[in-house]
């Protein structure tokens, strides 16, 4: 059952994309977009996912409601803005973390400062086509200087974009932010992390068959919980086919609802 009033902090809701609203739901489900990516993908995933989760989705400046406001240009302050935003819709009830590419890396980051500075920490991490992070570096591209045909060819394989909607204008459209979070993504500096567990709660990876991202079990270096990896039939966004989109969510409704079961 949706609740529509609540979620109306406008500061909260420009940064926290709630199209779903739960009142008697159980846990929530913060999900973090791709590079070049918005938040109402993730958002619509609220309307089908089992009601005992209420999802959210990071919508990021320059982009939907947010579109008269410059590009985040400093990951340490995007950090921070996210977790300020989160704050008061983590209080109430146990959360989980989900992203997607550079998503993950942004979930850790907040997952990290909201444990660290914080006292929070998500009861699951739920990660997607991404190398760990001490092999980020090998993934980054350079996207300030990519022509149009690279621009293109990056929009197919990262950017979810079927290719015979690219044109010349879809690319002026979408490239500002596709540089923007590029930009973001190259200075998100995990050199710091010792590279043992950092967070304690179980997490998930996810991936696609025929993924540039070959294997994510290296993730397990984060985390005193336990891995779980699932492969399934697709590419970087193998998660768009309506079969393992639904995997997804009633996997992750599962493991959020055995959670309870353990901590009892």
């Amino acid at each position: 059952m949706y609740d529509t009033e609540r979620y109306h902090d406008e500061g909260n809701e420009n940064v926290v994309n709630c199209l779903y609203p739960k009142r008697d739901a159980i846990f929530k489900l913060i999900c973090f977009p791709w590079a070049g990516g918005s938040s109402n993908y993730f958002a619509k995933w609220g309307q089908t996912i089992h009601d005992s989760v209420e999802v959210h989705s990071i919508r990021l400046a320059g982009r939907e409601s947010r579109w008269n406001e410059p590009f985040a240009s400093d990951p340490d302050q995007l950090i921070e803005e996210i977790v300020c935003a989160l704050l008061p819709v983590l209080q109430d009830k146990p959360f989980a973390f989900f992203g997607h590419s550079m998503g993950s890396y942004t979930a850790l980051l907040t997952a990290l400062q909201l444990k660290n500075k914080h006292k929070l920490e998500p009861i699951h991490l739920f990660l997607s086509s991404a190398v760990i992070p001490r092999e980020k570096n090998s993934q980054v591209i350079k996207l300030e200087h990519m022509a149009e045909e690279q621009t293109k060819s990056f929009l197919v394989t990262f950017g979810g974009t079927p290719k015979d909607l690219i044109d010349k204008e879809f690319i002026q459209q979408v490239s500002p932010k596709l540089k923007a979070d590029g930009h973001i993504f190259q200075k998100y500096n995990f050199d710091s992390l010792p590279f043992l567990p950092t967070i304690s709660c179980d997490l998930s990876c996810f991936w696609g068959s025929e993924d540039i991202v070959k294997d994510m079990k290296g993730w397990k270096e984060i985390t005193s919980g336990n891995l779980h990896a699932h492969v399934l039939p697709g590419d970087h966004f193998y998660f768009m086919e309506t079969s393992n989109e639904n995997f997804i969510k009633d996997y992750i409704t599962k493991c959020l609802e055995l959670s309870m079961l353990v901590s009892v």
